[in-house]
């Protein structure tokens, strides 16, 4: 099946390498695709392809023959990435490393040319081209002229309705991130036509379109293989899609996040797990909860992105990495004492959600790049809910919870809050649900007066932290660059307001000068 991944992901490359002006790819072999799609297997292997680029950064793992040139193999992660750009500019998390133009996301200073917020750009346009090409190729055109019909004609639909999905989500990153951005589809020909720069909300509306075409042709919730799109993944990222909507194009569709929340609760298909550690740990692939996860496995997924990242980073200072299920720790990330202070403090009630590793921290961050400053957040762990280490002790067994269904009840209650209909004793009674769980009983329980806006962002932060979640709240929230403070943002250590522009990061200039039909975003 790596040999087939190969040939195809090098033949598309090869066809969609103009459509991205800024991937430097090199293709490495010279099939055509009518030799490559003549195996039938072919399509299951690129359709797992499509899948494998949120979690894999290039051909062969862990390193050694990657998707995109010029920037470090383990940095060019799709997950690695994203979880940065969504974490290490709010007050959930710093990082002690000073790669160049790593410490401008605690600073609020990125620019068009850095790095970072270049390798997320071009992350998610390799995964809507590579998204585009599986779909050129699966048409009904393409397989009659290739002789398939019968079952694997049905199965290869259901595979274009997942290859859609996995386009929009990308497409609903690049609008939450950038802003107006360059669009395309399997509609576009193949050449050296640059793309056109399309308005977000052109954009929300295209993504919109999709995930409510494709929602009945994906499996029922609960029914699709593990790690693969069903229907409920659909539901959480249209859920998604409408809590933002009056970002994205300045009108609330709060009413919509509703009712496909309530698509996703009512199914049935989903439950809280007994435990918040364990949707966390080695084998949370058995969690009740998770809608649609990135996959990683310690023998077969080996990056030094994603979850390898997210769980080594986490790890210095005193901690034992094997009690962790690591080889080492990284010595990398830390929270901030904006987060801590959202918990009860330790002498009383105890808020199990709070998985923070405090001996030889300090809670106050003096220098970022000392890993001791601040307290250490091993809350993902290569150890499963037996207390068995992992597979492999560099690259973890843990998926990464993308969507699941604690975040659909507080996306439910917020979406109340706003005035988007619903019950507010519903609401309050989804939340309470999540503080039950975190303190083993009904003391952190709230009533109705409770429950505010203020309050649901506190539980957010409380419930999803380290779960690529906060910046794209706290913009929602209006708390992200005007009003929002915390220690270090700003490269300030009580932490500055910021300019408003910083809401959408930019293009990147490399972009700008390939593609005379992009524009930057004001302020940069």
């Amino acid at each position: 099946m790596n040999k087939l991944y190969n040939v195809i992901i090098a033949t598309t490359l090869l066809w969609f390498s103009a459509a991205c002006t800024d991937l430097d790819i090199e293709p490495e072999s010279r099939s055509t695709a009518n030799n490559v799609f003549s195996d039938p297997a072919s399509y299951e292997a690129f359709i797992a392809r499509v899948y494998a680029g949120l979690s894999v950064s290039g051909q062969i793992g862990p390193s050694g023959d990657a998707d995109i040139k010029g920037i470090d193999e383990g940095f060019s992660n799709y997950l690695r990435q994203y979880w940065k750009a969504q974490e290490l500019t709010t007050d959930e998390a710093v990082i002690a490393w000073g790669d160049e133009g790593l410490p401008d996301y605690h600073e609020h200073d990125w620019t068009s040319a850095n790095q970072f917020v270049t390798a997320m750009y071009n992350r998610i346009f390799f995964q809507i081209s590579i998204a585009n090409e599986f779909l050129r190729e699966s048409t009904d055109a393409k397989l009659a002229e290739r002789n398939i019909s019968g079952d694997l004609q049905a199965e290869i639909q259901q595979y274009r309705a997942e290859a859609r999905f996995l386009r929009a989500l990308s497409y609903y990153h690049g609008i939450d991130m950038y802003g107006d951005i360059p669009f395309y589809t399997e509609e576009d020909a193949i050449g050296n036509v640059m793309p056109e720069q399309a308005p977000r909300a052109e954009v929300f509306k295209y993504i919109e379109q999709e995930l409510l075409a494709i929602a009945d042709v994906l499996p029922p919730a609960g029914a699709a293989e593990y790690g693969r799109a069903d229907r409920a993944a659909a539901w959480a990222l249209l859920a998604k899609l409408y809590l933002n909507a009056e970002v994205y194009t300045g009108q609330g569709r709060y009413a919509d996040c509703i009712t496909y929340c309530n698509n996703i609760i009512s199914s049935g298909a989903f439950a809280l797990s007994e435990s918040y550690q364990e949707t966390f740990l080695a084998d949370n692939q058995q969690s009740s909860e998770i809608i649609f996860p990135i996959t990683f496995d310690g023998e077969r997924t080996r990056t030094f992105g994603g979850m390898t990242f997210i769980t080594h980073a986490a790890v210095g200072g005193s901690m034992d990495a094997n009690s962790f299920g690591l080889d080492g720790g990284w010595f990398g990330t830390r929270t901030t004492s904006a987060l801590v202070n959202l918990f009860p403090d330790e002498t009383g009630e105890v808020d199990e959600r709070a998985i923070f590793y405090t001996e030889g921290q300090s809670l106050e961050i003096n220098s970022i790049t000392n890993f001791n400053d601040g307290y250490a957040a091993p809350k993902f762990q290569n150890i499963t809910s037996t207390g068995e280490i992992g597979s492999d002790l560099t690259f973890p067994d843990t998926d990464f919870p993308l969507f699941r269904l604690a975040d659909v009840y507080l996306m439910y209650a917020e979406a109340v809050v706003r005035g988007g209909g619903g019950d507010v004793a519903t609401a309050v009674g989804y939340i309470n649900q999540l503080r039950e769980r975190a303190y083993n009983d009904a003391s952190g329980n709230i009533t109705q007066a409770e429950l505010t806006l203020d309050f649901i962002l506190d539980e957010r932060a409380r419930e999803l932290y380290w779960e690529g979640h906060r910046r794209t709240d706290l913009i929602r929230f209006n708390e992200f660059t005007e009003n929002g403070v915390w220690p270090w943002k700003g490269n300030v250590p009580e932490g500055t307001t910021t300019a408003s522009f910083r809401n959408l990061f930019p293009i990147p200039s490399s972009e700008i000068i390939a593609n005379t039909n992009l524009t930057q975003n004001q302020g940069y």
